[in-house]
Order: structure tokens, then sequence, then C-alpha cells
């Protein structure tokens, strides 16, 4: 049975567990640097999602997988704070547009998560980038970057007016099928997402990185895609 996340909102904090016959860091799994590999081996998904010749707003995310607060291989994710005038309630990886002091997509990444949930660059190892992918919604061309939180420390709601809560998500409970099913949008996007609990629905453009990644690490289990599911009304207002 696979573990359920963890969360925390504005003033608690999520305390990933440290091992203690690893002082010096916790070992990557072969499975972190697999993605990369099969990325590489199998570009057809993301060649579909191309940016288009021209476009030039770059953002980045952190993908960051982990030990949680219980030690089960866990990825790092936030809700969006309600307030924001877009994607506002969506879980999303932490990350931003690139700004012109970024020296590249990986420093961007490792910023926007250090100002969004506190998190130390120095503790994460990066693995690689993945290609990027075009956002239409907002123009972005987003570059997703693989990590493994080596030393990992405690994590928190660092921008209220950016962040709802912080939440460490285990990789068991996504690749559980009990918890997967299609969502479908107003506009007549059907996409994976997965019920995170206490209203939380994981889904859109995050859902569909998280989806590849499963199936990249060798994770992915057959599941019910017919079982299908009205986007709740407060998310229909754009995909994250």
């Amino acid at each position: 049975m696979s573990a359920f996340p963890h969360r925390v909102a504005h003033g608690s904090e999520i305390a990933p567990y440290l091992h203690p016959e690893h002082p010096d860091g916790m070992p990557r799994p072969a499975w972190v640097d697999g993605i990369l590999e099969q990325a590489l081996a199998t570009p057809d998904w993301f060649a579909r999602f191309q940016p288009p010749p021209g476009a030039n707003r770059e953002s980045a995310v952190l993908v960051l997988f982990g030990p949680g607060p219980t030690g089960e291989e866990s990825v790092l994710l936030i809700e969006r704070a309600h307030s924001m005038r877009s994607h506002a309630a969506q879980i999303a990886f932490p990350g931003g547009a690139v700004d012109p002091q970024d020296h590249d997509v990986v420093a961007a990444a490792l910023r926007e998560a250090d100002e969004e949930v506190g998190l130390h660059p120095s503790g994460v190892d990066v693995v690689g980038v993945l290609p990027p992918l075009f956002l239409t919604v907002s123009g972005h061309s987003v570059h997703p970057v693989i990590a493994w939180w080596r030393s990992p420390a405690p994590v928190h709601v660092a921008q209220p007016d950016e962040v709802a809560q912080v939440l460490s998500v285990p990789v068991s409970f996504l690749a559980d099928p009990a918890h997967r099913h299609t969502v479908s949008h107003p506009s007549g996007y059907r996409g994976p997402a997965w019920d995170l609990g206490d209203g939380l629905l994981l889904w859109g453009f995050t859902g569909g990185i998280i989806d590849t990644l499963l199936e990249l690490a060798g994770f992915t289990r057959q599941w019910d895609r017919n079982r299908v599911i009205a986007l709740p009304r407060h998310l229909s207002g754009r995909r994250s």
C-alpha cells in the first residue's frame, strides 16, 4: 500500500527523512538517471510539444525527487495560491520565468524553488534537463529540470502570495492505479489526473509531465483510462 501525500501551508514545514546511514547525502536511485536516458532514447512525446519558431519566453520548473517525511521516494510539488491571476489553486512544480540574471534554465529553476519553498540549492544534484515543452496558455517554453534531493532539508511556504501549500507526494502513490483517473475540461481537453485529497487535484501540464516521467522511469502500471471525472468548476479557468 502506497503512502499518501504530505502537505503544509504557511507557518509549517515539511521535514524530509534524514537517513542515519547516509550522513553525506542520500544515494541517487538508478531510475532517476533512467528518466533522462529514456527521454533521449524515445523523444517522440516531447517532439509533439516543441516550442514554435520565434518562441522566446522561457520558464523552468524543478522536478525534484528525494525522500519524503517517511523516507519514501517522493516528488516536491506546490499548490499555487488561490488569489493568482492565472493557474490559481493548481498543483505545479516549483519554478517560473527565466530572469536576465539567471545563468541558465537550471539556475532559474533552483532560484525559483528557493524563493517559493526555501529550498537550499546546495543539497540538490541536478541530473539533467528534458526538452522544452510549449505551454500554449502562457506562451512559455518550459524546461523541466530533473534533480535528486541528495541532502534534503525542511521546506515551507516562502511566498504566501504565490504558494498556498507545499506537497511531498510519494512516487508509489502516483504510480498506484487506484489513485489515477482521466479528467475532462469543458474545452474538450482530457488528460491524466490524480486526487491528492482535501480537494487537491493534480492534472493539466504538470499531470502530463508526471505521467510521462512515470513511464520513462518504468513505474507505469495499467490503470483505468476510461474512468473520466469532470474537472471541478474552480479549476476550469485554464489548464495548469
